[in-house]
């Protein structure tokens, strides 16, 4: 609903950062200091930790101690994007809530935003849950805009075209650039989805309104495997790729452009980042009729299957709107098949059903924490 829009979050954090773009590791590592935080390196390899019911391959980025120790892994002095942006957390921490502690650790390979004494055994959502989901939020938040303040970060998409994979020249992760992506463009019906196999979304962001892949975050019934980022999950896709999609819904049929990224976290487990846009309201502002040209496109990709070229008139016009956003992704995915997906594989309007997606479950990460502090779990 708020569409990124948190601008206290984002005036602290010019005020922290003063606007420096792009940030380099020393100078997250002077912020640190003048903000009173002194850091302490860990080392601990991937090891499997408990998750509910079953194992996963988990390694712990960092962490905060209250109330003023950063405890960081070695191996993130290998890896200067993750660095920053666990640096930037923290800072966030100490400085929207005076480094109480009360924020949960960056691990990998589970679920984000447990809470740092661990996942528990009780049903439901307590008042304790809600306040570390929502102080990870604030705390990731502040750390993308500490990293890529508004004005100076939209010049730089800019000049690369909104390309992803420019964020090697900045230091920052494809995460990063996707979410601040979202933020600072004057366009604002963006989504962002964050999927790791064998289909599970661990991030999500809809300020288009897209319609979620299945019912919620955690539980999956009949989702639609065309989706580009279950796609790329299942291993039919490169690294990296653009795709235009039909959504049907209903009566209505959506058009939607993404890029998606197959990357790999800290412990090794590949996951999806996919970042797109709405293009109906692009296609309305151009002067372009959009249920008209979306229809065509519909109509293409149901005559074939599922899939198919565009046609020419949508191409030219999809081609103009590229420009006026200045996405290079769009013009990419024009040289693509278009698809169509669905919310429920149950409504896919395809004449031959396609194969669903196992189902999955997402999970919580266990804390191991108080192992790196010597001390004996809570």
């Amino acid at each position: 609903m708020s569409r990124n829009d948190f601008p206290d979050l984002e005036r602290a954090a010019e005020s922290v950062g003063e606007r420096g773009f792009p940030l380099s590791v020393e100078d997250l590592m002077r912020l640190c200091r003048r903000h009173g935080l002194e850091i302490r390196w860990f080392d601990r390899k991937p090891v499997l930790a408990r998750d509910k019911d079953r194992e996963v391959r988990s390694m712990v980025r960092s962490f905060f101690e209250a109330p003023r120790i950063v405890y960081a892994n070695r191996a993130l002095r290998a890896d200067p994007a993750r660095l920053k942006f666990d640096l930037a957390a923290h800072i966030a921490h100490k400085v929207l809530h005076g480094g109480d502690g009360l924020k949960s650790p960056h691990a990998t390979g589970g679920e984000m935003g447990g809470s740092p004494e661990g996942g528990s055994s009780a049903a439901g959502m307590d008042a304790q849950d809600v306040l570390h989901a929502w102080r990870d939020f604030e705390c990731s938040f502040f750390a993308g805009a500490l990293l890529a303040p508004k004005v100076p970060f939209r010049r730089f998409l800019t000049r690369e075209r909104h390309r992803v994979e420019a964020g090697v020249k900045l230091e920052l992760t494809p995460a990063v650039i996707m979410r601040r992506m979202t933020k600072v463009s004057p366009y604002p019906y963006w989504h962002f989805f964050d999927a790791y196999p064998p289909g599970y979304l661990r991030a999500v962001y809809r300020g288009n309104g897209i319609p979620l892949p299945w019912g919620n975050l955690a539980q999956v019934s009949d989702p639609c495997p065309n989706w580009a980022v279950f796609r790329m999950i299942d291993g039919h896709r490169g690294e990296s790729g653009s795709q235009i999609s039909v959504l049907r819904d209903g009566d209505r049929s959506l058009l939607y452009c993404c890029h998606s990224i197959r990357v790999h976290d800290m412990a090794g487990n590949p996951h999806v980042l996919s970042v797109g846009v709405d293009l109906a309201p692009a296609l309305d502002a151009n002067g372009a009729k959009s249920p008209e040209l979306i229809d065509s496109v519909f109509g293409e990709c149901l005559h074939r299957r599922g899939e198919a070229r565009m046609p020419k008139p949508a191409i030219q016009v999809l081609g103009a709107v590229a420009n006026v956003l200045n996405i290079a992704w769009i013009e990419d995915a024009l040289t693509q098949p278009a698809r169509i997906i669905c919310p429920r594989s149950a409504r896919c309007p395809r004449s031959e059903r396609c194969e669903q997606a196992r189902p999955s479950r997402a999970r919580e990460i266990a804390d191991v924490r108080e192992e790196i502090l010597g001390r004996e779990p809570q």
